[in-house]
């Protein structure tokens, strides 16, 4: 399974890209809001740090604005996949902007019905919202293993990109289900090195180096 950062905080993705597991990187409007920078300025520098997609998704609501935004994002670098909503026109424009070559990342997914309409319409990725779902009682992995399962009946190419990941083993269970990529926030990739024994163990073996290069520095002073 690839990992995706869902982020646009630029140190972060520096961080990941440099823990060598970073295969690209998704953004919405909030997350760029929330880091103060030009929209434009902000996913061309991701782009330029991530050797891999980086989702741009469009602020317009109607097919027009939609396409046009989605056209322009295409043409700033060879990374960015327009990410749309996955509406009535953002399924219409995912057919049209597929056709044109750009690759499209469809977001706010919330079942596997939407996912097969975004598939059918040419789709790169499909980004069903694990988090959201289970916030209101409804399993959100059961979406992504439905919606894997579904691709894999009828041999759809379109990625299924698990989101709203917020603990270590919702990245787990997206790949047991067989998504083909997952994206969080940096905090839950950091939180996947800890394990309290690997803390120990290198306590341990700390201490025991200490204990035989003091007994070697003893010998040494005789």
């Amino acid at each position: 399974m690839k990992f995706f950062l869902d982020t646009a905080n630029i140190k972060d993705i520096r961080e990941g890209q440099a823990m060598g597991v970073l295969d690209g990187v998704t953004t919405n409007p909030s997350l760029v809001a929330k880091e103060g920078k030009p929209f434009k300025e902000t996913v061309i520098q991701i782009c330029e740090i991530v050797n891999g997609p980086v989702s741009a998704e469009v602020t317009a609501p109607d097919l027009e604005g939609m396409l046009e935004q989605g056209r322009s994002y295409a043409k700033w670098h060879r990374n960015v996949v327009v990410k749309l909503p996955t509406t009535r026109d953002g399924v219409k424009g995912c057919k049209t902007l597929a056709g044109e070559g750009i690759r499209v990342n469809m977001t706010l997914c919330f079942s596997a019905s939407q996912a097969l309409l975004v598939a059918k319409a040419g789709a790169t990725y499909v980004s069903p919202f694990v988090g959201r779902l289970d916030d209101i009682s409804t399993s959100g992995m059961t979406v992504v293993r439905e919606i894997v399962q579904i691709y894999r009946n009828y041999g759809y190419p379109t990625q299924v990109l698990a989101a709203s990941l917020r603990h270590p083993m919702h990245v787990v269970e997206a790949a047991l289900a067989g998504a083909h990529v997952g994206t969080m926030p940096f905090k839950i990739l950091e939180m996947m090195f800890h394990h309290p024994l690997t803390d120990v163990g290198m306590e341990r073996f700390a201490k025991d180096w200490e204990k035989a290069n003091l007994k070697d520095l003893e010998k040494a002073m005789k």
